[in-house]
């Protein structure tokens, strides 16, 4: 990656072979990276989905498209807009590890040690801590029952919904849609079964993902998350950010400060007072290629 001080684009041009990629992770939450500044690229549900399915495709949690900054975000200080794809199609409003790996690659790139991206979440500021490890504000956290959303009002600190041992959660959003549970034991916990029907629940009329919190001391937790489409990952930043607000909310700790322990590693959440969140963690580079020219479940037959 050069670090030139200019934004001309963080992969070759085109090849007659397809467009370019990067394959990024952050704790083993997987992205597929194309650059769409100087090239637009608007991805079909089909591309999405036969580029995040590691059996025809490049395999990844999420396909990310860097764009260039809308007006607005342009205005306060960002040099690009990311959009986030779900490995079913939709457009995700936020991604955590994913803003992470593309700051990191923007950090690069300018060669300097912040930068601000734009999402559908706001502007967020990226911050250069160690090698490879990056700092990235993820908004405010909201637990208005109208900004999660859910179809009626209903008390988000102690939300009746799910079943089993998964009955009270904490509703909230930070720029995607949580809830959380707290348990005993994260491990004794059937999260792949337990999950989709609360995902599906009428309640959140555009799903949600669903996270198991385990308190281990004041400052530090354990974290499961099913997500909207990708299922049960190996980490979620947004999902990390949301456990420890949820925390507080519920009186579980009074730390602003927590680390989070996730099945592939640990970030580490800062809760400002005012309910904007913090999120540093590692991010890892895997491989660039080409993505064939017409990405479809038939491209590989």
């Amino acid at each position: 990656m050069r670090k030139s001080g200019r934004s001309s684009g963080l992969l070759p041009g085109n090849e007659a072979t397809g467009r370019a990629f990067l394959k990024m992770h952050g704790l083993r939450n997987h992205f597929v990276i194309v650059d769409g500044r100087n090239d637009p690229y608007r991805p079909t549900t089909e591309e999405i989905v036969s580029i995040c399915d590691p059996h025809i495709g490049v395999g990844a949690d999420q396909l990310v498209v860097i764009e260039g900054p809308q007006a607005d975000g342009q205005k306060d200080g960002a040099v690009a807009f990311l959009r986030f794809y779900n490995v079913d199609g939709p457009e995700a409003e936020a991604c955590g590890n994913a803003t992470r790996c593309v700051g990191w690659l923007l950090l690069e790139e300018l060669g300097t040690d912040e930068v601000k991206v734009q999402t559908r979440n706001g502007v967020l500021e990226c911050r250069r801590i160690a090698d490879k490890r990056v700092s990235c504000t993820m908004g405010r956290i909201s637990m208005n029952w109208q900004d999660i959303p859910l179809s009626e009002k209903r008390d988000t600190c102690h939300l009746q919904v799910g079943g089993g041992p998964l009955r009270d959660a904490v509703a909230l959003n930070i720029g995607n849609p949580h809830v959380v549970f707290f348990v005993d034991d994260t491990d004794a916990i059937d999260l792949r079964k337990l999950a989709p029907p609360i995902q599906q629940d009428a309640l959140f009329p555009k799903q949600v993902n669903v996270g198991i919190a385990q308190m281990l001391s004041a400052n530090r937790l354990r974290l499961k998350v099913f997500e909207r489409g990708a299922g049960l990952t190996q980490a979620c930043g947004s999902g990390a950010c949301v456990a420890v607000f949820a925390a507080l909310a519920r009186g579980l700790t009074d730390e602003r400060t927590v680390t989070v322990e996730m099945p592939a590693g640990e970030v580490e959440i800062t809760i400002s007072p005012d309910g904007k969140a913090t999120m540093t963690g590692p991010v890892e580079f895997c491989f660039s290629g080409f993505l064939p020219p017409k990405m479809g479940p038939d491209t590989f037959s």
